[in-house]
């Protein structure tokens, strides 16, 4: 019984340091936060906390009633829905060539393609601003020299939201495709083998095994890829100011010009837990479509 205790303190002791940095780090601020979104703190309440009021929910409504909000979260949702999908297909794409018997230098493009992900966002949403500038940029010279008239990329509310996913694609992509390369090297070569000694063509490779493999890691993908693009904020923030006509104005993006242009914190608190509950009911939502479909797949 004695021995018993001391195991359990000494867990008790091992864990702590953990358990008070998440406390400290996670846990308090998140608390902070939810408080904050109950009242109407602003730059006065800032100033002197007697002129802090409690507003409940208020906060909630308010923030439902803007329209602006129903914007923003209806380009986050399109950033999403057409972000996530491509930035899926390019990685798994990229990683089944990587894999290939056939590829060469796999190291060499191993690390190209992966630098993107480790360089710095607001360095290179600068330099992509100037590659799709409308009239110095080097992409619509290229349009130019085929004979097609410049594109105002970041100032057409048509082609801003498309040009700040293709940057996001390309910007993140390569993490994706380290964690399928891992779970490819985790495919039996035997599946293959024996599926090609039957004829299979490596379309009905991909299809019948390579994807039944990947299943698990795609859905965590999916998960951590959606639960990132929700959060979409430096790109608009530096390449297009959350305009033209605000087509890429983002919740956080709209959180932050609340919070920290405005200095309305409690409603830019409401903001970013609406955000939070939007990602916990999709993520979810994932979970319970993955279980569906491996049941089907099981019946």
């Amino acid at each position: 019984m004695l021995h018993r205790r001391r195991q359990h303190w000494a867990a008790i002791g091992f864990i702590a340091p953990a358990l008070s940095v998440i406390a400290l780090f996670f846990v308090l601020p998140v608390a902070m936060g939810l408080a904050l979104s109950l009242t109407d703190f602003d730059i006065y309440a800032l100033a002197d906390l007697r002129n802090l009021r409690f507003e409940g929910f208020g906060n909630y409504l308010h923030v439902l009633q803007m329209p602006l909000f129903w914007q923003a979260l209806g380009n986050t949702a399109y950033f999403v829905a057409i972000g996530v999908p491509l930035s899926i297909a390019v990685s798994l794409g990229c990683a089944v060539l990587l894999q290939s018997k056939l590829a060469r230098f796999k190291p060499l493009y191993r690390t190209a393609l992966f630098a993107p992900v480790v360089t710095t966002l607001v360095a290179v949403a600068v330099i992509w601003r100037y590659l799709f500038h409308v009239k110095y940029g080097l992409v619509n010279h290229a349009l130019q020299c085929l004979g097609i008239d410049p594109i105002d990329w970041l100032g057409d509310p048509t082609w801003s939201m498309p040009t700040i996913i293709l940057f996001a694609v390309w910007k993140n992509f390569g993490g994706n495709m380290i964690i399928f390369i891992a779970a490819l090297q985790a495919v039996p070569e035997d599946l293959y083998e024996a599926a090609r000694l039957d004829g299979a063509k490596p379309w009905a490779l991909f299809r019948h095994i390579t994807l039944p493999s990947l299943a698990p890691t795609l859905l965590m993908v999916s998960i951590l890829t959606t639960a990132g693009y929700f959060q979409l904020f430096a790109e608009p923030y530096v390449m297009t100011q959350g305009g033209p006509l605000q087509s890429t104005v983002s919740v956080l993006y709209l959180m932050y010009e609340e919070g920290f242009k405005w200095w309305n914190l409690g409603q830019a608190s409401a903001v970013a837990f609406l955000l939070f509950l939007l990602i916990v009911v999709v993520t979810k939502g994932l979970m319970a479509l993955a279980a569906r479909l491996t049941a089907g797949r099981a019946a």
